[in-house]
């Protein structure tokens, strides 16, 4: 289905088109360090979501020093914009481009695992630059297909798909994941999803950082159903330019008994315990300004 592109959409879709190009033109470490001081800007200046920003902090880092959280909070906001920029760069790399930027822990036996033919479940978050990481597997033969959410603009949803599809992704609107996903497992191949976000409905709740957080449970409920390998990365910056990512990569054992709930929510827990472990070592990776507590057990309907 063909959807209807108002005039805003076109506006939005050449503003962001310009910048693009601007950020693609300018040297690397110009480009990024000007998108960082434009990130610094927006939480301390414009204080964008900053509230947000401050209380998730401190419910995940509760005895820390309020110097150290509000030091977090500055470099959290220049990290997602300068990440960002550096997405935009992606799309005009190619594939070598990609593996030479990226260092993969643990890749062989992933690649191993895979071409045992159950297909994989790769597990992410927004740690780091999750679009790095998807690209750095697709660019070394991996068969990646991703859930991602239909963007508002098509315009900029229809650049997304077809960026993505050039670095060697499959995109796969999250709508359709019930129905997709479980034949692309049965037919051995890798499906990831950004499973860190904040559900209004449907989620299940499991501990992250000492606070119940609504999950998704499409992850934990695809692997158990396909007994498919389930595994967690992170492409986590490293210091200096040009820009490189270390990408680490661990193997999520799947619950051996217990009912589907029961196992769905154990596997659930599981891998968020390794998000907020992978946290813990670079909190000012992670993308804070995202209301992950927003939904409470007791708001969720009968």
């Amino acid at each position: 289905m063909v959807r209807p592109v108002a005039f805003r959409h076109h506006l939005e879709f050449l503003a962001f088109r310009f910048v693009s190009f601007v950020i693609v033109l300018l040297p690397e470490r110009l480009a990024l360090s000007l998108c960082g001081l434009l990130g610094w800007l927006s939480g301390v200046a414009f204080r964008i979501r900053r509230a947000d920003v401050d209380r998730h902090l401190s419910m995940a880092f509760p005895g820390s020093e309020p110097a150290w959280r509000s030091r977090v909070a500055r470099r959290s906001y220049r990290h997602l914009a300068r990440e960002a920029a550096m997405a935009l760069r992606l799309a005009s790399m190619e594939s070598d481009e990609a593996v030479r930027r990226t260092d993969i822990e643990g890749f062989e036996h992933f690649r191993r695992v895979v071409e045992e033919g159950r297909g994989a479940v790769l597990i992410t978050g927004h740690l780091g630059n999750w679009e790095v990481g998807a690209a750095a597997f697709a660019a070394r033969g991996i068969p990646m297909n991703a859930i991602a959410h239909l963007q508002k603009n098509p315009l900029f949803d229809r650049h997304l798909v077809e960026t993505r599809n050039r670095l060697g992704l499959n995109v796969i609107v999250k709508n359709q994941a019930f129905r997709v996903a479980p034949r692309l497992l049965s037919a051995g191949r890798v499906v990831g999803f950004l499973a860190d976000q904040n559900l209004q409905r449907r989620g299940v709740f499991v501990d992250f950082f000492g606070h119940l957080a609504a999950t998704a449970r499409g992850p934990a409920l695809f692997a158990l159903r396909k007994d498919a390998p389930v595994f967690v990365a992170f492409a986590l910056r490293l210091p200096g330019w040009p820009s490189r990512y270390r990408v680490t990569l661990e193997r999520v054992p799947l619950p051996q008994a217990g009912s589907n709930d029961e196992a769905v929510k154990e596997l659930t827990q599981r891998h968020v315990s390794i998000l907020e472990r992978h946290v813990r070592e670079a909190p000012d990776q992670y993308f804070w300004q995202h209301r992950r507590w927003k939904t409470r057990p007791d708001s969720e309907p009968s």
